[in-house]
């Protein structure tokens, strides 16, 4: 049956940025569908509400982990404390993020760094050392990056996040050709304007949200459960054929 594609039953993985917004939204979906998920942040007592929540209802287990992305000894452990406990990684998500506000000729040089690390250097470095695994175990495996609508389009006073996510998209594209060898699928998915603590700032601009909502297809903003069948679609067997893709998730933002 089709749907049983879908169901994730025994597979274990990774969510970075689990705490809340979209990440969270990843870990619920990927749960509800019977995964165990392991969520990563820098929060403790964020990452905890999370998993009580999320455990509450889905089959899966959902439990934490502290680790900064942009802190490579901290990845490895994430990786080694992964496999400890479930015994194989099945999936990662690459979703911790970060975002500095700035002109770019005032953009400066301490943000432009820490926003590289942990928006492109981190998911790299850790999808290598998940890569390592399956590939030792002889697994298949999903790697999901969090791209944006930003890979494609400039932004506005955003300019070391709209390098990031650009040079991820190309991430996925070519680790989807070295990988493809191992039965390991790489894949980003592209959420729009997404109502999360990231897009706050914005969403208090009342000009600013009038004019970004009005140019959006569907008519609002996404709300992070809005990406989560994008989730659950490329960690199952649904997407066994599907690879070096960026979904899109943009209520129709990229055709307007």
């Amino acid at each position: 049956m089709i749907l049983d594609t879908f169901r994730l039953d025994g597979r274990s993985g990774i969510v970075t940025g689990g705490g809340s917004g979209i990440g969270r939204a990843y870990a619920r979906g990927l749960a509800e569908a019977g995964a165990n998920v392991v969520i990563v942040g820098r929060d403790k007592a964020r990452l905890e509400e999370a998993a009580a929540a999320i455990n509450d209802h889905a089959p899966g287990c959902v439990v934490t982990h502290e680790a900064d992305m942009a802190d490579t000894e901290a990845l490895q452990a994430l990786v080694d404390a992964t496999v400890a406990r479930f015994g194989h990684i099945d999936f990662l998500f690459n979703n911790a993020g970060t975002i500095h506000r700035a002109p770019a000729e005032d953009f400066p040089k301490e943000a432009w760094d820490r926003v590289i690390q942990v928006n492109l250097s981190g998911p790299f470095f850790l999808s290598q050392m998940v890569a390592r695994v399956m590939i030792a175990q002889g697994r298949k495996g999903k790697i999901v990056n969090t791209s944006s609508l930003i890979a494609v389009q400039g932004g506005k006073n955003v300019v070391a996040y709209a390098a990031t996510k650009a040079a991820l998209t190309q991430v996925t594209r070519a680790m989807c050709n070295d990988l493809a060898k191992y039965n390991i699928l790489v894949n980003a998915i592209g959420p729009g304007w997404v109502e999360t603590e990231m897009t706050g700032a914005l969403r208090e601009d009342q000009s600013r949200l009038a004019e970004i909502t009005g140019r959006i297809p569907l008519g609002r903003w996404a709300r992070p459960e809005d990406l989560a069948g994008a989730a659950v679609f490329l960690a199952s067997d649904a997407s066994d054929y599907v690879t070096g893709q960026v979904l899109f998730v943009d209520g129709g933002w990229l055709s307007a």
